[in-house]
Order: C-alpha cells, then sequence, then structure tokens
C-alpha cells in the first residue's frame, strides 16, 4: 500500500524514482479505505531532506499512510523557502482540535542548549502534552527524545566529552519486544550528537522500559509500557551520505570534526560511505507503523484519548 502525500511534495518525484508506491491527495480521493494519519514535527533546518527521509521508511508498508508536517510558529525556518512551508505545513492552531494515529518528533540541531532556552520550547511543551490525549503513538527522535523524556519524566540530558558520530552497532535487551521483531543479533544505527541521556535515569522511572542499547551510543530506545511514547536516540532514518555532508561540511569550515566512525570504508573519506542501517531503519518503521499504530489506534479516529 502507498503513502499518501500532498501533489507537489518534492520528496514525491524523489520516492517514485526509488519505486516506493506513493499515492496522491488527488488519487487517494477515489479510494474508500481509511489511512492512518501520521503528523510530522519537523524541527529540522532541512526540511525537504528529512520530509523525504521519513517518508521513505513510512512509505515502506502494506499499510495506507496520510503523512502531515508540522512547524512551530514560535520559530520560523531560514533553510527552506517559505513559500514551500505554506504550502505543505500546518502550525499547532491548525491541527490542535484533530486526531492522529501516529506522530514523530524530529531531533532539531539545538542539543548543547538548556531546553528552556530554546526559542519554541513552550511551544513544544504544548504539543507534546496534547499528543498523549490526541495521539495513539509519538516517535521521538535524537534531541525529540531528549526534549520528550525530560518533559514527561524529568530525565536530563548531559554533555558528552567529544561528540558522538558515526554508525554504531546496536542490541536489543528487551527480547519480547515486538517494535524489534524480526531484528538481527546486532543492528547498525547512526547517531549525531553531542549530548546523552543516561542509563540510570531511566531506570530510576517506572513507566519506562529500556528496549535497545549499544556500548558505544547509550542507550537507544526507550518505551512506554504500551508504546504510547517512543524514544529513539540515533537517527535510523538518515540517508546514505547524511552523515558525510554534515561531516565534510564541519570540516571546511575549520571545526574540530572526527571522521564518523564504522562509515568509511577502511576510514578513507574519499570512498563512499558504507550504508549497514537501512534494513534496520525500514524494519523499526513498519513495525511501529504496524503493531504501535494500526493495531492500537481505533477505526474511529476521534475515539483516541
Amino acid at each position: 500500500m502507498p503513502i499518501k502525500i500532498p501533489n507537489d511534495l518534492p520528496a514525491t518525484e524523489v520516492l517514485n524514482n526509488e519505486n516506493i508506491f506513493v499515492i496522491t491527495e488527488t488519487r487517494a480521493l477515489t479510494q474508500d479505505i481509511r489511512p492512518l494519519k501520521i503528523l510530522l514535527l519537523n524541527l529540522m533546518p532541512t526540511k525537504i531532506a528529512t520530509e523525504t527521509q521519513f517518508a521513505r521508511l513510512l512509505g515502506n508498508t502494506p499499510l495506507q499512510v496520510k503523512l502531515e508536517f508540522l512547524q512551530t510558529a514560535t520559530h520560523k525556518a531560514t533553510h527552506t523557502d517559505e513559500q514551500h512551508m505554506i504550502d505543505f505545513y500546518h502550525t499547532f492552531d491548525d491541527v490542535k482540535n484533530k486526531k492522529y494515529d501516529g506522530m514523530v518528533i524530529t531531533g532539531a540541531p539545538v542539543e548543547q542548549m538548556e531546553f528552556e532556552e530554546v526559542n519554541y520550547w513552550q511551544e513544544l511543551c504544548e504539543i507534546m502534552e496534547w499528543s498523549k490525549t490526541h495521539v495513539t503513538s509519538t516517535f521521538h527522535i535524537c534531541w525529540g527524545a531528549q526534549a520528550g523524556l525530560y518533559y514527561h519524566y524529568g530525565i536530563k540530558k548531559y554533555p558528552l566529552k567529544e561528540k558522538l558520530f558515526g554508525v554504531f552497532p546496536h542490541r536489543v535487551e528487551h527480547k519480547n519486544s515486538i517494535l524489534f521483531r524480526g531484528f538481527d543479533d546486532t543492528f547498525m544505527v547512526p547517531h549525531s550528537r553531542h549530548t546523552t541521556v543516561l542509563r540510570r535515569d531511566i531506570e530510576a522511572v517506572p513507566e519506562l522500559k529500556i528496549l535497545a542499547s549499544s556500548d558505544k551510543a547509550g542507550v537507544y530506545v526507550i518505551s512506554t509500557d504500551r508504546g504510547r511514547q517512543i524514544f529513539v536516540t540515533g537517527h535510523s532514518e538518515y540517508d546514505g551520505d547524511t552523515l558525510k555532508n554534515e561531516y565534510f561540511r564541519d570540516k571546511n569550515a575549520g571545526h574540530n570534526i572526527k571522521i564518523p566512525e564504522n562509515y568509511f570504508p577502511d576510514n578513507d573519506e574519499t570512498k563512499p560511505p558504507m550504508v549497514s542501517w537501512r534494513s534496520h531503519a525500514n524494519l523499526l518503521y513498519s513495525n511501529w507503523l504496524n503493531y504501535f499504530v494500526y493495531q492500537t489506534t481505533p477505526y474511529d479516529i476521534e475515539a483516541i484519548h
């Protein structure tokens, strides 16, 4: 089944070229199917690239998914054309009276700031509180995960001695987790962050369960008991060249940046990166959509509470 996205969204052409089944809003109107409504709160500066990354993963499922985009009203996008934001994005006032089967809150390049110093923090808190009663399951990514853990459970983030940058092996800790059904014993995940959350702080909260982790990258996925809230500290959605682009951007700007680990073959930055996380990413999102959204959400979306 396809992912339903706006007719003229730039991701449409990219995904069609990748043979991912995309259905436009116009065609979807002719089908008598209630699609899963997924809201993407996009906090990344590279809006179009992020839209495409998540649309690619959410479209890799037999379910029909309608993807909508949300921006914060208190922070204006400066790296994306204003007309694109007008054409494709809602603000919270537009959606606060609606219900959604699922929601994704992305990362953001503000992790070295205190949460309260982020200019859209209060608005984000309002959105996260709203998600508890208007969304069946919310997926929080990287800084979005740290923000969610802090807002909902008071869990702090801590600075790392050096940036965690690269692709790292992970393992499933909670063997019966259906979010990781079908996973190998070891799987790879990209990370790019300066801060982390601590296992001891998470384990002190009875409502939370650690599902997967990494010796190098730390705790990876944390979930509430029934997956109403899921927190993911890495970036499984990244494209193959995302870390490469970040590395050369910082290197060319004269920043002290180390080569991303387990990424370039033989640590040779002149060689094309080795993508080792794509199968994990697809399985993670298809499991989330199937087990925590589709099989949990009511057919009458207004019954979500």
